[in-house]
């Protein structure tokens, strides 16, 4: 039994840096998740003081 899109030819081995690119924007969404949190715990802290 053939993959359902087997007619298109293009697997994920197929394309050239796929993997890179889906790795690029897992990374950029785990240092954006962290800038985040830091600037919020920054913040909490400020008001702490207050």
């Amino acid at each position: 039994m053939k993959p359902r899109f087997a007619h298109l030819g293009r697997t994920a081995d197929s394309i050239p840096h796929f993997d890179q690119e889906l790795t690029m924007a897992d990374m950029a969404f785990v240092v954006t998740t962290v800038a985040v949190f830091a600037l919020v715990a920054l913040i909490a802290r400020g008001v702490t003081k207050l």
